[in-house]
């Protein structure tokens, strides 16, 4: 696996986000990065179509570029369910669970403007390069309800847009992991890098650990290696192999989860 794993690296290349123009924007759409609930793909002025998380961004992106600063704590701050709504709006759908999301950018704009001056900017900046560890980028970011997952999904997602943007520049890169959502967990139970369980959490778990190995062994830098997982797997989900032929998907997500 470790071989055929480089032999698809050598020929990736990862995305550099140019089109993440605004750390604000940036961070309010991965505090609400988790399933979207669109059926279709759509197009997006006059690229696309885009489906699933893509379509998020795609849609958040333009809306920041129509209106810069529409993604951002000032903005934000009382920000609706219908507000939500309208803004995912893709044909004659929406994203799923507005109401949840409008409440994770409420939480995320208050505290951003109560601890950081409303700035992502300030919290990059406030981290001094460091990803973990007393004041780091990713403990920082847990303090917001979005970003409290325990293995920190959404927290290094932000992290690696900002470091590919040249926002922040890790000065502990031993800390990088990948971010385990449901693509990644469904590749490693297909490569038999992982049991199956009953418990997403372990399963989690279990992903960014065997992931953080496979980094090390292929030499591999475990951002990189989570974009070209991400993109590439969910489209084959047997990229890795399959341990004797196993038709396993990832386990159920647990109601009301807003993680992965």
């Amino acid at each position: 696996m470790i071989a055929r794993l480089r032999e698809v690296a050598a020929r990736y290349e990862p995305p550099d986000f140019a089109e993440a123009t605004s750390a604000d924007a940036t961070l309010f759409l991965c505090a609400i990065d988790h399933r979207t609930g669109y059926r279709g793909a759509h197009r997006v002025g006059e690229a696309g179509p885009f489906e699933g998380s893509d379509l998020l961004w795609q849609l958040g992106w333009a809306a920041e570029r129509a209106r810069p600063g529409a993604l951002s704590a000032s903005s934000l701050r009382a920000v609706s369910a219908a507000d939500v709504e309208e803004l995912f709006r893709a044909g004659e759908e929406t994203i799923a669970g507005a109401d949840v999301r409008a409440r994770l950018w409420r939480n995320l704009a208050s505290g951003l403007e109560r601890r950081y001056g409303g700035e992502a900017e300030t919290v990059l900046a406030s981290a001094a390069g460091r990803l973990k560890g007393e004041g780091g980028l990713i403990p920082r970011l847990a303090a917001f309800e979005a970003f409290s997952d325990p293995l920190e999904k959404k927290s290094f997602l932000f992290a690696k847009i900002a470091a590919r943007r040249g926002w922040f520049r890790p000065v502990d890169p031993e800390s990088w992991e990948v971010c385990a959502d449901n693509v990644l967990m469904r590749l490693a139970l297909r490569a038999g890098l992982v049991a199956p369980s009953g418990d997403p959490g372990a399963v989690r778990a279990a992903t960014r650990e065997a992931f953080r190995r496979v980094a090390q062994e292929a030499g591999i830098e475990p951002p990189v290696l989570d974009d070209l997982l991400w993109q590439l797997g969910r489209e084959d989900p047997d990229l890795l192999g399959t341990a004797g032929g196993a038709e396993l998907r990832e386990p159920p997500r647990p109601e009301g989860t807003v993680w992965y």
